[in-house]
């Protein structure tokens, strides 16, 4: 069946399966906030989808073609819905003109200069980061944001200027339908292996985004990763006049050198061909966070916003919740809740609270992420786990997936060597932690294990 081409503009009612997903949100926000009537279906009621009530949007938590807009004239829906949902296959029936959410996004963005983050972790750090550079040295940049930045409390922002930021996303190859002005790749370690198939697949998929990059353009690429770009690729970057810039630590077209803590703050100088801007602080914490800043001070100052109101924007810059968020700090406990759920995302994690908290105690408590990815990793997970001093393992979060024979949480947990770990059932992990105390308290993992923190803040701080 051949789509009906839609005009945005054009489009008064609005329908979305999967309604509550991070990036799915931020759509309904913007459509919702043009004016238009929006609509849509989730699966389970959610902090985020009780905001979304709360704005005005309304949803509905059945699987029924009674909920569903009959007078939609658009519905969007995330990759993430099963073959077998009843109201993405009744919309199709019945010839509704049907969308991925990376569609429409690609169609918001046409009529914008696009802003393109991408890479296997750091997208929503990243593209916060560079939003609130720009918006805070003068750019009213839009963005779409695959995160809630702490500072702004919601994942979408409408700005007047012709700039948008936006994450683009490698799953299901959806970031080939972006046209990016300027983008960046930050890293491409091997993910989403039952999309791809084998890593060097999924790097083609990269490589497919940056063709899109739009004549006079940029691509800010971390220093190790241009080995990975074809000789082909290159030439038709150059041969669009797109501008290919190296960045790294300590390496690079642009660099962070001299990287260091001091008074609980990351410092580092920003070295490129044009700029030398030292002594820079920021909150967030790790050396990943530095990378991520690179590209953030670099795409601001390609916006000409002055030096000076970089400085004071990147050490006022919050962060992101659950991207290393410091939920409760006693005198005697910290907790940190992190979505990480990637083995590089764990370290860079781990990492991070190590040099932070380098004479305490670590403990996680790690939930992973769908079993393909568990099945597939299984081996690193286990390793980069043992690097906690003490590891709690709670049950898979399934996601979009089906269960697979023999995949378990138990999988990683037999092949660590860290003789303090522990698996558990999620709802045994405050008795636990009760029972035994903590120092540094790490919750990670993407699924709905972001219930956690609050029981845990509750249980401390009250």
């Amino acid at each position: 069946m051949q789509k009906r081409e839609i005009d945005l503009e054009k489009v008064k009612r609005i329908f979305f399966i999967g309604i509550g997903g991070i990036g799915m949100s931020a759509i309904a926000r913007y459509f919702h906030q043009s004016g238009m009537k929006v609509s849509g279906y989730d699966k389970t009621e959610t902090v985020l989808t009780k905001k979304l009530v709360e704005e005005g949007i309304k949803i509905s938590y059945v699987d029924q073609i009674e909920i569903l807009d009959k007078n939609a004239d658009l519905v969007v829906y995330t990759p993430a819905i099963p073959d077998d949902h009843k109201g993405w296959n009744w919309y199709k029936e019945y010839s509704f003109p049907v969308y991925k959410r990376a569609e429409i996004l690609a169609m918001i963005s046409h009529h914008k200069k696009s802003i393109c983050i991408a890479g296997t972790h750091g997208k929503t750090s990243t593209s916060s980061m560079v939003t609130f550079l720009l918006r805070e040295c003068g750019v009213d940049a839009s963005a779409f944001i695959g995160g809630i930045p702490t500072d702004y409390n919601t994942n979408f922002l409408y700005g007047e200027s012709d700039w948008v930021v936006m994450e683009a996303d490698e799953y299901d190859r959806s970031f080939w339908q972006l046209s990016p002005d300027v983008a960046s790749i930050a890293s491409m370690d091997a993910d989403h292996l039952d999309i791809y198939g084998s890593h060097e697949v999924m790097i083609e998929g990269f490589e497919g985004f940056a063709k899109k990059i739009n004549a006079d353009g940029v691509l800010l690429i971390k220093e190790p990763l241009q080995a990975d770009l074809s000789d082909q690729l290159k030439s038709e970057l150059n041969e669009k006049n797109v501008r290919l810039r190296s960045f790294g630590i300590e390496s690079g077209d642009i660099q962070a050198q001299n990287v260091r803590v001091e008074n609980g703050l990351y410092t580092f100088d920003y070295i490129s061909d044009k700029y030398i801007l030292e002594n820079l602080s920021m909150k967030m914490p790790g050396q990943h966070n530095v990378e991520n800043a690179l590209v953030a001070i670099s795409i601001a100052l390609e916006r000409t916003c002055d030096p000076n109101d970089i400085r004071k924007a990147l050490k006022s810059f919050s962060g992101i919740k659950r991207r290393f968020e410091i939920f409760s700090q006693t005198k005697d406990v910290v907790m940190i809740d992190d979505y990480a759920h990637h083995p590089t995302e764990l370290r860079m994690a781990i990492d991070a609270a190590r040099n932070l908290y380098p004479d305490k105690k670590l403990t996680g408590v790690f939930q992973p992420h769908l079993f393909s990815r568990t099945l597939d990793f299984c081996d690193e997970f286990a390793l980069v786990l043992d690097e906690l001093d003490e590891c709690i393992l709670i049950p898979i979060y399934p996601a979009r997936e089906l269960p697979i024979e023999g995949v378990t949480s138990k999988i990683i947990f037999d092949k660590m060597k860290n003789v303090n770990k522990h698996l558990l059932g999620k709802n045994e992990v405050l008795q636990h932690v009760k029972e035994r105390g903590v120092e540094v308290l790490m919750v990670l993992g993407a699924g709905d294990i972001d219930t956690l923190p609050k029981q845990l803040k509750d249980w401390k701080e009250n």
